[in-house]
């Protein structure tokens, strides 16, 4: 089973695709999806939309898993990572793909042991989990982290299909 890891934003949707068999994981791709700021918000959700549906058609993955929104002091910053994340939901739903959600401190217990770990922290134990992992950037590092957390919860909360 392949699943597909999301942490979405307008600037740069993190993905990572990994592959399960028992309970065993192995590393598959990852990337990320920058957009052009000068574009209006449309295009670049468009681009974001385009990306990821090139991502899931190479890769072929089973489920996705995304990366649960926080909510900061910018309206205007929530407003857009919102929109972001509703493409990034949509997207996948399209393929016929169920998508999870999963808290940060969820996802950061899950793969350093620590609710409050530190980004850095998250990296290192993801090229841990994952031999020959080298990611291309902290949002596909995350995204490969919201992955291994749903292979991780979807069999001990019988996620399982």
């Amino acid at each position: 089973m392949r699943i597909l890891g999301l942490d979405p934003s307008l600037s740069s949707t993190g993905w990572g695709v990994i592959e399960a068999e028992s309970n065993r994981v192995k590393y598959v791709a990852d990337g990320f999806i920058p957009t052009n700021t000068k574009l209006p918000i449309e295009q670049r959700l468009k681009e974001i939309n385009d990306a990821l549906r090139e991502v899931i058609e190479t890769y072929h993955p089973d489920e996705a898993a995304i990366e649960q929104v926080f909510l900061n002091s910018n309206p205007s910053s929530t407003m857009k990572l919102s929109m972001a994340r509703g493409v990034v939901i949509m997207t996948p739903a399209q393929f016929g793909l169920s998508v999870t959600e999963y808290e940060p401190n969820k996802v950061k217990k899950a793969i350093v042991g620590v609710g409050k770990a530190e980004k850095s922290q998250v990296e290192v134990m993801v090229k841990v989990l994952l031999p020959g992992c080298k990611p291309k950037n902290n949002d596909s590092s995350d995204a490969l982290a919201i992955a291994l957390c749903h292979f991780q919860y979807r069999g001990a909360y019988g996620l399982k299909k």
